[in-house]
C-alpha cells in the first residue's frame, strides 16, 4: 500500500512516563474507536501510518509539552511510494537515490539531517536497503528488482555480488584516535603505497606522531590520504574539507577530481566554492531534517547548486525553502570606528615554530576574520592575546574575558552521558535560563535537542552547542575557532549572523577563524591574514579591510575567485584559465563578478 504521509517518532526526545501519553489521548482516531496510536511493546507509543489522518494534534501537543518528538509529514503525490530505506517503524525515510557515473565526480549537497550520509552508506554497501519494510533483512534481488531497467541496477547487482573495491572516508575524523593507537604511518601501512600522496600533501612531518596528538586539519588529511593510497572501484568522502586550510581543501579537490578518470567517486560537501570545483554533476538532498530526505534528478554543478540555493527545484515542481539564499557579490566594508582597545605585536618561540604577529586595534561590535594555512600561529596569537601563552615580546591584554569555542569537537566521557541541557547549564550557568538565551538556542536549533545526550548529537548539532556555550559565557572577546565545521549552507550563515549580532549587541570584540571563505566574507568586518609556513613560522599581519586582506591572502596562495552573477557566491577559477590569468593581471583575486 502506497504511504500519503509518514509520522516519525524520536524516542531520545519522547517523554512518554512524563506526559502520560498524550499522543495516544489526543489522537481523533483513536477517539472514533481505531488504534492509530498505541503503547508499544517497548512502552514507546506506535504510529499507524494507514491510519493517519495527519491532522498533527499529536505533535503540536508533544509540541506544546516541549519535548518535540513527533513529525506528521504529509507526502506529495509523486513520493506517495515506499522508500528507499527507513531506519525502522516510525523512523526516518529516505526516498530515491543519486546515479554513479564513471569518469565523473557526483556531488551531493542538502541541509543536515536529510539523508546524504545515508546515501553514501547505501550507495558504498554499509547499509543495505530494505525497501521501507523495517524488522527483516530484504534479498538483494527484490532490491535490484525495483531498479530493474534504470542506470543502477548494474551498479547494485556488482555492489551485492561484492565485485566493487571501496573506499570511504567518514564525516567525523575527530574520532580516528578514539578507534587507532599507534603512529600516523602505522595508520597509513594497513591502506597501500602512500609515498606519493604523502609527498603531494607535505604530510612527511606527521608521520611519525602519535595519532592521538594530530590537529583536525592533519586527522584530516591522515584520513582522506589513506583512501586515496588504495586502490579501489568507487571512492566516497564525506566532507572532506573540514578542518582544512583553504589551499589544502583545493589540493584535495583537485586530487579528488583526478581519480575520476576511470573511477567513480561520490562527496558530500558544504563549501560551495570546493563542491563547485571538484564536481561533474550534483545530487540536490531536500526533505524535512529527521523526517524525510529525497535525492533530486542530476544537474550539472553551476545549475545544481544555484538551484539549491534557489529552494525551488523547477522540473520537479518543489519548493523545498520559503526564501532564496542570495550573497552580497560585493567586499563587506567595516562601519565600525569606536576603538574597543589596542593589542601589542607579538612574538614567540616554541622551539620547533617562531610567531611575530603586528600591533593593531579592535573596534566596538567588530568581528575580526582570521585566515591563513593551518599551523601557522593563528591560536597561539589568541592565546597570547589573552594571556593564556606568555609571549617572548608584547604585552596581554589585562583584565579581559576570553570565550573561546576550539577547533576539534572532543567530549569527556562523562560529558557525552550528560543530557544537552545539563551540559550548557554546567558551561554557561544561570544564563542558561535567560530569554536570550533561549532565543539563540532556537536560532541555533538547539532547543528540541535539549533533553538528548550529547553523545547521539550530529556533528553540526554537537558544533551548534558548543557555539551556544561560547556565546553564553562572560567574556569581552570571542573566538570562535572554525564555527563552519559540520553545519550546512543555511547554517553557516545562520550563524554568521547570530555572531555578528551578538558582536554587535554586546558591543564587544569577536575573532572567527575560519577557511571557508564565504563565511569570512559574511561574518567579518576586517580580516588578519597569517603566513608562514605550517608548523615552522608564522606571521600575523594587523587587521586590514576585507578587500585588501582577501587579496594579500589569495595572492600567497596563487588562487583566483569570482563571483558568480546569479547568486553572487564564490567560484575557485581553474588554475590557468582565461579568468584566472586576467584576474591575476589586473591584481583582483577575490569580489570579482
Amino acid at each position: 500500500m502506497l504511504k500519503k504521509r509518514i509520522v516519525v517518532h524520536d524516542r531520545d526526545l519522547c517523554k512518554f512516563d512524563s506526559c502520560g501519553y498524550k499522543c495516544v489521548k489526543v489522537c481523533p482516531i483513536n477517539r472514533s474507536g481505531e488504534e492509530c496510536v498505541v503503547k508499544g511493546g517497548d512502552a514507546y507509543p506506535v504510529f499507524n501510518e494507514e491510519l493517519c489522518i495527519g491532522c498533527g494534534i499529536c505533535s503540536k501537543a508533544c509540541e506544546k509539552l516541549g519535548f518535540n518528538a513527533i513529525f506528521v509529514v504529509n507526502l506529495p503525490k509523486e513520493l506517495e511510494e515506499n522508500p528507499i530505506h527507513r531506519y525502522g517503524k516510525n523512523q526516518f525515510a529516505l526516498y530515491k537515490l543519486p546515479i554513479p557515473r564513471k569518469k565523473l565526480v557526483t556531488g551531493l549537497i542538502g541541509p543536515n539531517g536529510v539523508g546524504k550520509t545515508t546515501v553514501l552508506n547505501i550507495i558504498s554497501g554499509n547499509l543495505r536497503p530494505n525497501t521501507g519494510i523495517s524488522g527483516r533483512k530484504i534479498p538483494w534481488d527484490l532490491i535490484i528488482e525495483r531498479f530493474k531497467g534504470t542506470e543502477l541496477q548494474d551498479y547494485l547487482e556488482n555492489l551485492s555480488g561484492k565485485k566493487l573495491r571501496i573506499g570511504y572516508k567518514p564525516q567525523h575524523v575527530d574520532l580516528i584516535p578514539r578507534m587507532w593507537k599507534g603512529k600516523a604511518r602505522d595508520l597509513l601501512s594497513r591502506h597501500g603505497d602512500y609515498s606519493e600522496i604523502v609527498k603531494k600533501f607535505g604530510m612527511q612531518d606527521m608521520l611519525g606522531k602519535d595519532v592521538k596528538t594530530l590537529s583536525g586539519g592533519e586527522l584530516q588529511l591522515l584520513a582522506i590520504a589513506g583512501v586515496l593510497s588504495r586502490d579501489d572501484d568507487f571512492y566516497f568522502f564525506d566532507e572532506p574539507s573540514s578542518y582544512l586550510d583553504v589551499k589544502q581543501r583545493l589540493m584535495v579537490a583537485r586530487e579528488i577530481r583526478s581519480l575520476a578518470g576511470d573511477k567513480e567517486v561520490m562527496v558530500v560537501e558544504h563549501d560551495l566554492a570546493i563542491l563547485d570545483y571538484l564536481s561533474d554533476h550534483v545530487h540536490i538532498l531536500y526533505g524535512r531534517p529527521a523526517a524525510f530526505g529525497v535525492v533530486s534528478n542530476p544537474y550539472g554543478v553551476r545549475a545544481g547548486i544555484n538551484t539549491y540555493l534557489e529552494g525551488y527545484i523547477k522540473e520537479e515542481n518543489v519548493r523545498f525553502r520559503e526564501k532564496p539564499i542570495i550573497f552580497s557579490g560585493r567586499a563587506h566594508v567595516s562601519g565600525k570606528s569606536e576603538k574597543f582597545l589596542e593589542f601589542s605585536e607579538f612574538e614567540k618561540d616554541l622551539g620547533t615554530f617562531k610567531l611575530k604577529t603586528e600591533g593593531g586595534e579592535l573596534r566596538r561590535g567588530e568581528v575580526i576574520g582570521i585566515v591563513g594555512p593551518n599551523s601557522t600561529g593563528k591560536t597561539t596569537f589568541i592565546r597570547m592575546l589573552a594571556g593564556e601563552m606568555k609571549p617572548d615580546k608584547g604585552k596581554f591584554l589585562k583584565s579581559i574575558r576570553l570565550s573561546y569555542k576550539p577547533q576539534r569537537l572532543v567530549l569527556e566521557e562523562d560529558e557525552g552521558r550528560m543530557k544537552v541541557n545539563e551540559y550548557m547549564e554546567v558551561e554557561v550557568g544561570k544564563k542558561f535560563y535567560e530569554s536570550e538565551f533561549k532565543r539563540i538556542l532556537s536560532l541555533l536549533g538547539i532547543e528540541r535537542n535539549l533533553e538528548k545526550k550529547m553523545k547521539k548529537l550530529s556533528g553540526g548539532e554537537l558544533q551548534a552547542v558548543f557555539i551556544a556555550c561560547a556565546l553564553g559565557k562572560d567574556h569581552d572577546i570571542l573566538l570562535l575557532d572554525e564555527p563552519s565545521a559540520f553545519l550546512d549552507v543555511e547554517q553557516r550563515l545562520r550563524v554568521s549572523k547570530i555572531i555578528r549580532s551578538h558582536v554587535e549587541d554586546s558591543e564587544i570584540s569577536g575573532f572567527v577563524v575560519d577557511h571557508d571563505l564565504q563565511v569570512i566574507d559574511s561574518v567579518a568586518d576586517r580580516i588578519m591574514v597569517f603566513e608562514g609556513e605550517g608548523g615552522k613560522e608564522g606571521f600575523g599581519r594587523k587587521p586590514c579591510p576585507m578587500r585588501e586582506g582577501m587579496n594579500i591572502f589569495l595572492q600567497n596562495l596563487g588562487i583566483t575567485f569570482r563571483r558568480d552573477p546569479l547568486t553572487g557566491r564564490a567560484r575557485a577559477n581553474k588554475p590557468d584559465s582565461q579568468k584566472d590569468i586576467e584576474q591575476k593581471s589586473r591584481g583582483e583575486f577575490y569580489y570579482v563578478g
